[in-house]
């Protein structure tokens, strides 16, 4: 994967190192969820913005449940959207499949939540 542009899809699933954690941040090397908009992806852009997955299931009302069927997970994970953040695209290693149109956009609307955006 390793590059932006028609290739990089919005929705994608892809394994990211994001490194030491900080406190409570994400960390290590896991999979995320591309969700930077696609024409923004189209542009190719050398950041692009994710979302952590963990399997680990704590309850909090920002994480949104992602299903394996076609996800190309093999349990349920769970999208952290309060540790959404930018990375370089050339961090994204191996796309391993993606989430539903319903996930990403439920993804989506909790992070403008987090972000006190006005729906759209």
């Amino acid at each position: 994967m390793a590059g932006s542009g028609p290739e990089l899809r919005s929705g994608a699933i892809a394994h990211v190192d994001l490194g030491i954690p900080a406190g409570h941040e994400a960390g290590f090397p896991r999979p995320v969820v591309v969700v930077t908009a696609q024409d923004v992806l189209d542009s190719g852009p050398s950041v692009v913005h994710v979302v952590p997955l963990t399997s680990t299931r704590r309850g909090f009302r920002t994480d949104v449940p992602i299903e394996p069927n076609g996800s190309g997970l093999e349990a349920r994970s769970y999208a952290q959207c309060q540790h959404i953040r930018a990375v370089s695209v050339s961090r994204l290693h191996q796309e391993v499949g993606r989430v539903s149109a319903v996930e990403l956009r439920q993804i989506r609307e909790v992070i403008g939540l987090l972000l006190d955006a006005p729906p759209a």
